[in-house]
């Protein structure tokens, strides 16, 4: 049996941060789905449907990762598509502790799922969308911020043009 991955996440915008992730985590494993989560709580920027083209856009280089977008609970996700491992991004020890905490819990609900956290590499590890979305607003270059794709709209949601 194959083992399905999905790397689950708001991506607004997508970073070189999660690129470097779905990148590692393609190599990983066989079939990797990149779960583009609806939250409005999060008050996003971009519609899911922007988030999954921009996603899409990132990852177009790679043949065996399928960007989906999702409502709910990633367990009901994960168990909908066939997902075994959930991968998960962390920056932090909060980040790890909250990862924990959520991979316990997703097990309990979904006891398939195994959870996989990885860091990010070194030079991505302080890239956050938020941060993002705050240095695209005061005006900050964004090119080493977001893959190429993702730049021309991101500056455009922010009103910059083509900066």
């Amino acid at each position: 049996m194959s083992v399905i991955a999905a790397y689950s996440g708001t991506f607004d915008p997508i970073t070189l941060g999660h690129n470097d992730i779905i990148h590692r985590a393609a190599r990983m494993f066989p079939r990797l789905i990149v779960a583009v989560g609806l939250n409005p709580s999060k008050n996003p920027r971009f519609t899911l449907d922007e988030r999954i083209a921009l996603v899409q856009a990132a990852a177009a280089d790679l043949d065996n990762v399928e960007v989906k977008g999702f409502t709910g609970l990633v367990v009901d996700f994960a168990r909908e598509h066939g997902v075994t491992v959930l991968v998960r991004g962390v920056r932090t020890v909060g980040d790890v502790d909250y990862e924990k905490q959520m991979a316990v819990m997703n097990r309990d609900l979904y006891p398939e799922l195994d959870t996989v956290l990885l860091a990010p590499s070194p030079q991505y590890a302080h890239l956050s969308s938020s941060l993002v979305r705050e240095l695209t607003g005061l005006g900050a270059p964004v090119k080493k911020l977001v893959p190429k794709a993702v730049v021309p709209v991101l500056l455009e949601r922010f009103g910059r043009g083509k900066k």
